[in-house]
């Protein structure tokens, strides 16, 4: 096991207003039931265990593509999304910021009461995942949320997230049960946050030699230790730590840079893979998704977001190195790269519900359809040259905001 990514995040205040909270609760049960239907509970497990992934599933959910809130708020819309279907998904989302955090272990034992699993065993584990990363892992970032996503076969996805108050940055931790060969060696999935450098990682596999060492100086009597102490004291000379980060900054794979700056400049996305999804959506013929496109009042721009959510659904890890490109499906709240497009979001919120609907009905041409969606832009970024005109696609977007019922917090234009 590996860290596999890393990412600064800017804390930003304030709250997510209401009509923008509903919304990224309906779609976002909907790309998590998506992914029930064609992938299973295991995999939505293993999607939320990835930093880059989550930071992407964020920002087309309309959330500030760069900030430490996405974590908050994507997690607080899959629980009022997911628990109220717990028993038909099989996945229940316990804890949350604050005082929430501190209810986990109360949800997981009535979870345990009433399906069988071991509850003290998923207690256990929270609690491991919560004390490693304010404790093994000493990075001057203090855990203020802590959710815990369960199936009902006992597999269990940690989402949990830190602050350094001085700094006035986050850090976000990922823990994954089905890759976990231990809680105190190198446990993580991914964390996201800021490097600060040299810490205390008791978690890393060259400190194996020395959490050995702790183990035997609990066992050494107090006398013991205090000969020991006043011996250090007395030679004035502090006891060497040496830390090897070059070794632990390799170990991440799954890493982003985030900026404080609210705007989303061409630099931040993958000009070809967003050039990519604007032809698919603007330049392909229509015809050839006659069970999506038909869609009475299906435009363009709404293919352009369903492009980006089929990604999120259908998308291989590699997809998603620039989580600002998925802000292009519906913006942002504050703004940035553009106002979230109102109509365009329930648009497609209403065609991928309705997608999932027929699928479970056993009709799945229009689920497939988001497949042949994501397929076919991934054929234009192979086989054609489409790179994005950045600033003429900023300008389309901010002209036709208004018609598109584009708002920010506090705003309607």
């Amino acid at each position: 096991m590996k860290r596999t990514g890393r990412a600064d995040l800017p804390l930003h205040t304030g709250t997510v207003p209401r009509w923008l909270a509903d919304r990224m609760r309906d779609l976002g049960t909907l790309i998590v039931e998506s992914l029930l239907i064609e992938y299973g509970k295991k995999e939505v497990l293993r999607r939320l265990s990835d930093p880059l992934w989550f930071q992407s599933l964020g920002a087309v959910l309309g959330m500030d593509w760069h900030s430490s809130g996405i974590t908050t708020s994507v997690m607080y819309a899959l629980k009022r999304g997911i628990n109220p279907r717990a028993k038909e998904f099989g996945l229940c989302v316990c804890g949350g910021r604050g005082t929430y955090s501190r209810k986990t272990p109360d949800e997981l034992r009535y979870l345990g009461d009433h399906t069988g699993l071991d509850a003290d065993s998923l207690i256990r584990a929270s609690r491991l995942c919560a004390k490693t990363d304010n404790t093994a892992v000493q990075d001057c970032f203090q855990l203020y949320q802590h959710n815990f996503v369960l199936s009902d076969e006992g597999d269990w996805t940690v989402i949990q997230q830190g602050m350094n108050v001085a700094a006035k940055t986050a850090r976000r931790y990922h823990w994954c049960s089905q890759r976990l060969q231990s809680f105190t060696e190198e446990p993580h999935t991914g964390v996201t946050g800021e490097n600060q450098g040299v810490i205390l990682n008791l978690t890393d596999k060259e400190a194996r030699s020395t959490k050995e060492k702790m183990l035997e100086i609990v066992q050494i009597s107090p006398d013991a230790m205090k000969k020991e102490l006043n011996l250090i004291f007395a030679s004035h000379k502090e006891p060497e730590l040496r830390f090897d980060t070059e070794t632990e900054v390799a170990g991440y794979q799954r890493t982003v840079s985030l900026p404080c700056r609210h705007e989303v400049k061409a630099e931040d996305v993958d000009l070809k893979r967003l050039g990519a999804v604007l032809a698919t959506a603007y330049e392909s013929d229509v015809k050839d998704f006659e069970s999506l496109l038909l869609t009475p009042g299906l435009g363009p721009r709404t293919v352009q977001s369903l492009c980006l959510v089929s990604e999120v659904v259908h998308g291989t890890p590699s997809r998603f190195k620039d989580p600002a490109r998925f802000s292009f499906a519906h913006g942002g709240k504050d703004g940035h790269p553009f106002p979230v497009p109102l109509h365009v979001y329930d648009e497609s919120i209403r065609i991928l519900k309705d997608a999932v609907e027929k699928s479970r009905l056993g009709n799945t041409d229009k689920v497939q359809c988001l497949r042949r969606l994501h397929n076919t832009a991934l054929f234009i970024e192979e086989n054609c040259d489409p790179l994005a005109d950045f600033d003429a696609t900023m300008a389309r977007e901010r002209k036709n905001s208004p018609q598109w019922g584009g708002r920010t917090v506090g705003k309607m234009l």
